[in-house]
């Protein structure tokens, strides 16, 4: 009677404290704690293609939804679709007035609207774009005056009030220019370009809450970088990041846990990588992930954070093998865990990967043969 008394006490202060969430897809709820789930799932559920575009090789999450939109290698698209995990069900984005057909574009999401910039069109790179809103469904042009030049493989990120764009590749140029794109006021403001790392694409970005970092990339002639910098949208001023520590990589992936970046894999001169390093910025120093237990060395995967652990998934291994493995990372532990393969998506590689907030969600990408997809998965951790 005593333990049973104890266990009604704790009880009520344990539901009190914590957060309760649907899993889409699912009935019922899931009990999660305040900094991890109590429950492990490791399992996957298809996405429904019923309706789905054909194509969608990016993609954002609204919060309740999941927008994929424009094309894949080889095909440039100006299509999408917008998908419910609670209802499993797709819906098509308007074309009046979407930007032209494309490929190797940005998307982000500004908590309302969708922004497509950039990529490549019939073949050549682009400097337009176009903001999405799902509530109407319809599209407002970007303008062009004062854009970044043309470019494709470029990153972006959200501040939280601008689009920041830097770096990509146009017909055989590498680039280290870029541009803020403020909806409010509908302008562009040119990136300072002192102090910028050199030009790059297939590099990656991520925002920190006050500054962006890039890091990585390769040049157009063979060159791939293992430096970064730091840029401070409110000083439009660069700082660099010491070298040297991650190595050279591009097509790598990278997350902001709330206080370290974190890249992972990648390749350096056709040499797929399985290492990772986080890089703290406050102390401008780099920690090495541990290989045991590390996904199979890879590039061109992608990688979300759930609040708690980083997620790896699928992409491309040694001897150009597309895979539909991963694992998950907690940087508490320093451990990694694998996440199954039962009823995963196909093997893929430049997909999609959003975290719901609760689930992780793919979908699209290129399969073996660079054959495009439109099918998905759910991963629940």
């Amino acid at each position: 009677m005593k333990v049973l008394r104890k266990t009604i006490l704790i009880l009520p202060m344990l539901l009190a404290s914590a957060t309760w969430a649907q899993v889409p897809g699912t009935f019922g709820f899931s009990f999660w704690g305040s900094t991890s789930s109590v429950v492990s799932y490791n399992d996957w559920t298809a996405t429904s293609t019923s309706g789905a575009p054909t194509l969608g090789s990016s993609a954002v999450w609204t919060g309740t939804k999941m927008i994929a939109w424009g094309g894949v290698e080889p095909t440039d698209s100006a299509a999408g679709g917008i998908y419910d995990p609670a209802t499993q069900a797709w819906s098509a984005t308007s074309t009046a007035g979407a930007p032209a057909a494309r490929l190797d574009h940005t998307t982000v999401w500004t908590g309302s609207k969708m922004i497509v910039w950039g990529g490549t069109s019939s073949g050549s790179a682009v400097f337009t774009g176009g903001l999405y809103n799902p509530t109407t469904d319809t599209w407002t042009a970007l303008p062009t005056s004062g854009a970044p030049q043309a470019r494709a493989n470029h990153t972006a990120i959200w501040t939280g009030s601008k689009m920041i764009v830097w770096g990509g590749i146009a017909s055989s140029t590498v680039l280290k220019t870029g541009g803020m794109y403020d909806p409010a006021t509908n302008t562009w403001t040119t990136l300072t370009t002192t102090g910028a790392p050199s030009g790059r694409y297939l590099h990656s970005a991520i925002w920190t809450g006050s500054k962006m970092i890039v890091w990585g990339g390769s040049s157009n002639t063979g060159t791939f970088f293992d430096d970064g910098a730091l840029y401070d949208p409110d000083t439009d001023t660069w700082t660099s990041i010491p070298s040297g520590a991650p190595g050279q990589s591009f097509s790598h992936t990278a997350i902001w846990t709330g206080s370290k970046m974190i890249i992972w894999g990648g390749s350096n001169a056709g040499v797929q990588l399985k290492t990772g390093f986080a890089y703290d910025p406050n102390t401008g120093t780099w920690t090495p992930l541990p290989t045991t237990g590390a996904p199979d060395a890879r590039s061109w995967h992608h990688a979300i954070w759930t609040g708690s652990k980083m997620i790896i998934w699928g992409g491309m291994i040694a001897g150009l093998t597309i895979v539909n493995t991963g694992g998950a990372y907690d940087p508490t532990t320093n451990t990694w865990t694998p996440v199954t393969t039962t009823a995963a998506p196909a093997a893929r590689y430049k997909h999609t990967a959003i975290w719901t907030g609760s689930n992780m969600l793919i979908w699209g990408g290129l399969t073996t043969g660079s054959i495009p997809v439109n099918t998905g998965g759910i991963y629940r951790p």
